[in-house]
């Protein structure tokens, strides 16, 4: 009978090959955000690239998870049902307060709701279009989403010297092995490392 003598587990499979993550730059980040005109999508945009929130620990924060007092913000049921907390930039907290006053229909549970209902989280779907749509309109020539602005966060993070492991607790990575592919994407990784061709005479 086939396949009696090879057991499938014996197979080998190929392995899937890892891409590095997108990062923008932060001349990108800017250009991203200026063109944001809406209050409300440009702090939904500020806080992915402030906080280092994934899209659906951005769209569930409730008003109550915005700490201004210890300028911190509470991730409730993250990946994995975890809690955690990440930083509150001041220029975030300027954002957020803006969107607040500027709102017609002020925010009662979720920081971030439905336009038509109050008590439901925005749309993630709508939130990846709107970003997008602004990566165009920002003449960004790499494709621009939630997770690549998460991903910027911790790239810019790490250039500016915060500590590998403080990065992992911010993102909520369960291994720090996760979050140091980050290190392969900073510039200033790369110049500290120099060619040994840079060490011979030619």
């Amino acid at each position: 009978m086939v396949g009696n003598d090879w057991p499938v587990k014996h197979i080998p499979f190929r392995k899937k090959h890892k891409k590095l993550p997108i990062v923008l730059s932060r001349s990108e980040v800017t250009s991203l955000l200026s063109v944001i005109q809406n209050p409300k999508y440009l702090a939904i945009a500020s806080t992915f690239y402030g906080a280092g929130l994934r899209l659906f620990e951005c769209l569930n924060l409730k008003i109550k998870d915005i700490d201004s007092n210890n300028m911190i913000i509470i991730v409730r049921d993250g990946k994995g049902y975890k809690d955690r907390h990440t930083i509150l930039s001041k220029n975030l907290q300027k954002i957020l307060r803006n969107y607040y006053r500027s709102a017609h229909r002020k925010p009662q549970s979720y920081l971030f709701p439905k336009n038509n209902d109050l008590h439901s989280p925005f749309s993630r779907r709508q939130t990846q279009r709107f970003i997008q749509e602004a990566g165009l309109r920002a003449h960004i020539k790499k494709p621009v989403s939630p997770h690549v602005l998460r991903h910027t966060f911790a790239t810019h993070m790490l250039e500016n010297g915060v500590n590998l492991r403080k990065i992992q607790v911010l993102l909520g990575h369960r291994s720090l092995t996760t979050t140091s592919v980050y290190t392969h994407l900073t510039g200033d990784f790369l110049k500290e490392v120099s060619s040994p061709l840079d060490n011979i005479d030619i």
